[in-house]
């Protein structure tokens, strides 16, 4: 599964920022909520219509960003 199939980006839901595809359910909504210890199962109990598939899809995409991150120092 590729999380371009689940993860949308559109300027007109939530000024723009990636969300689960049909839903205004951000991405960093749903990172946030893992990072604060929440089960999986508790976070699908908590968004009806959201599926395991959707937070595999946040987890890929946040991956996919980190990995696309690079730091480049300044010369002095």
């Amino acid at each position: 599964m590729k999380w371009q199939e689940r993860i949308i980006l559109d300027p007109t839901v939530l000024v723009g920022k990636p969300v689960i595809k049909g839903t205004r359910l951000a991405v960093e909504f749903i990172i946030e909520l893992l990072a604060q210890g929440w089960a999986e199962p508790e976070i699908l109990r908590n968004s009806p219509g959201l599926t395991r598939e959707d937070i595999q899809a946040c987890l890929s995409y946040a991956s996919s960003v980190l990995h696309s991150e690079k730091l480049y120092p300044l010369q002095g």
